[in-house]
């Protein structure tokens, strides 16, 4: 999560080092990739200066205007975020979409709307002046919070109290409205809105002073492939708005005023990546095959049902992760038995014959925000979520249960509950399945009750007694993110243990390699569904610990067809049995990009 008011301890220890090179008048600078690609072109450098409205006192006579001014801009703001929503919903994913449903949940708290009548009313403040306080109040508190991940939410603060002083006319907007040609953006910092709305016509790329690559403006530009380095720290005082920069979204580097020769190299980086991606779409209606004749399942992990279409063209086998949350967080309401359905049906019928996995809400109380599900929780990632909390609320559960089961006769449906953690979650979410067949057999509606059930192996007690779980199931799925993270102890979105955040850490590799191991012999098919399986160079890896189904975000589909196409398993194995001796992230890392600058050297951004 962004923190646009704080550089971490790390940024401020190693601030001397930011500036890389400074010869003749080229400046190169280091900050944290969040968003890969090569941008070039003019700096756009936003104003750093912080902004403060005046204290202003309204005549008595006045403050019904002063109210019907804050209702107005309420409403605005209100409207631009819903827009914000959706349209980054449909363009990067609900994920990414979610940001602004929580920014609207924020803007009409009844708190927050109750103290602002307190200052307009009582203390008969303009409504510029009780928002600036207000909202600057509540960030300050955010900050001093001992949970980083709360004091993050700072930033969301800030960014709705500059859009309402904005509609209020006590702020002008930023001059990212009115462009008319290609620049690369600098500021201080960028709210998720802001960055949002950027018109990727002429906004290449940007890059901040503050940030990390959890923050929600690093997953919107992620989301939206607009090339971005964060967290690089003081800067914008040595730039000047006229300067070419360049930004490195693959390596964290921003450059300014680059040579002849550095600008020369960057663009031959950029047209070869364009040229890359046209070279990679021939691959598309040809097997996952390795050299030596070994099939590779490779499926897709979507989130909404307009993704098969992507699917589809890029040659995926099927869909190795449907996402459900979008149900539940698209709407105030909460999604009935028949929005499962259509939802499912529709992509069980694009898929035409292809295999798709449907997971089941893995979700947080946190995130729920209805009724008796909206628990607040200290440390909601260790708390009432995913399976845990479906089998708490089966007026929840149950409907999704009876679509999947309904959607089951359009085509090959599995389905999948997520963060199994103990044998007695298992037996009850099978036991439920078997419970809602019944039900369905009764009402007499069309359903499939002998679909194959599995789970995902994502926390490390699941994977110690996975012997066990193979007797109870299907198939496993490896969800290497939450693997990673339940195994390290490390937040994956905090930016001040971000580094310590691997997948390819030994630790996760053993976990991994055990789980692959049980799974052999148990005779249980296993797939990977982590973001680890998207990247070429683990790809081998998984390939050669034994994984033969692999489960990527679908622009990922070409990069990893294209690395399987260019190896044998024979290969694959000698890079894992090298790999399981190593005793550092960093050094696997290393060796797994020697590796596949050997073996699929187009696929190494040098």
């Amino acid at each position: 999560m962004p923190s646009t008011f704080l550089t971490s301890e790390r940024t401020r220890r190693n601030q001397s080092d930011r500036v890389i090179r400074h010869r003749s008048m080229m400046l190169e600078l280091q900050g944290i990739p969040v968003s890969p690609g090569v941008a070039i072109g003019p700096a756009l450098v936003l104003d750093a200066d912080g902004y403060r409205i005046p204290r202003c006192i309204v005549p008595a006579s006045d403050v019904e205007d002063e109210f019907a001014r804050l209702h107005t801009a309420v409403d605005l703001v209100s409207a631009h975020l819903e827009h914000s929503r959706l349209e980054t919903t449909a363009t990067a994913g609900r994920s990414t979409g979610d940001i602004f449903a929580a920014q609207l949940q924020m803007l009409h708290d009844p708190r927050l709307h109750s103290e602002l009548q307190r200052r307009i009313g009582e203390d008969r403040q303009s409504a510029a002046f009780a928002v600036s306080g207000v909202l600057h109040n509540y960030a300050s508190a955010l900050r001093r919070l001992d949970n980083p991940l709360l004091a993050d939410r700072a930033q969301d603060v800030l960014d709705i109290e500059r859009q309402l002083l904005m509609q209020l006319g006590a702020v002008t907007r930023q001059p990212l409205s009115d462009l008319s040609e290609p620049v690369i953006v600098l500021s201080h910092m960028l709210t998720p809105s802001e960055t949002a709305n950027l018109d990727r016509r002429f906004v290449k790329g940007f890059c901040t002073e503050t940030g990390g690559p959890g923050g929600h403006t690093a997953i919107v530009a992620k989301g939206l492939e607009i090339p971005a380095v964060v967290g690089i720290g003081d800067f914008l005082h040595q730039i000047a708005g006229s300067n070419c920069v360049i930004v490195d979204g693959d390596r964290g580097k921003l450059i300014v005023d680059p040579d002849d020769d550095v600008l020369e190299n960057y663009r031959e980086r950029a047209e070869y990546r364009r040229s890359l991606a046209v070279r990679l779409a021939e691959l598309s209606q040809l097997p996952a095959e390795t050299t030596d004749g070994v099939r590779i399942q490779l499926n897709a992990n979507i989130e909404f049902p307009h993704e098969t279409v992507a699917c589809i063209d890029r040659g995926a086998d099927g869909i190795g992760l449907y996402r459900t949350e979008f149900l539940y967080l698209s709407s105030d309401d909460e999604p009935s038995e028949e929005d499962h359905y259509q939802a499912y049906s529709e992509v069980v019928q694009k898929m035409d014959g292809r295999p798709v996995v449907i997971r089941t809400l893995d979700l947080g109380a946190d995130k729920m925000g209805r009724g008796n599900m909206a628990h607040r929780e200290n440390n909601p990632f260790l708390g009432l979520r995913s399976i845990r909390l479906s089998l708490r609320n089966l007026d929840v559960f149950r409907p999704q249960l009876r679509a999947v089961l309904r959607a089951a006769v359009h085509g090959d449906v599995r389905v999948m509950f997520p963060l199994i953690t103990t044998i007695n979650e298992l037996r009850q979410a099978r036991m439920l399945l078997n419970v809602v067949a019944e039900d369905l057999q009764e009402s007499g509606l069309p359903y499939r009750s002998d679909l194959p059930v599995g789970m995902m192996v994502e926390v490390p007690a699941a994977v110690m007694m996975l012997e066990h779980f193979a007797s109870e199931v299907d198939f496993f799925s490896i969800g290497t993110n939450d693997l990673a993270q339940y195994t390290l102890a490390v937040d994956r979105s905090n930016e001040y243990v971000a580094d310590l955040y691997q997948s390819s850490d030994p630790a996760v590799l053993r976990l991994i390699q055990h789980s692959i191991d049980v799974a052999a012999k148990s005779q249980t098919p296993v797939s990977v569904c982590g973001e680890m399986s998207s990247n070429p160079g683990r790809a081998l890896l998984l390939l050669g610990m034994g994984v033969r189904n692999l489960s990527v975000p679908p622009s990922a589909l070409p990069r990893v067809k294209k690395v399987i196409r260019n190896v044998s398993i024979d290969q694959c194995k000698a890079i894992a049995e090298r790999v399981m001796k190593l005793e550092a992230a960093r050094d696997v890392d290393l060796y797994l990009l020697d590796r596949l600058s050997d073996l699929a050297p187009e696929l190494v951004m040098q």
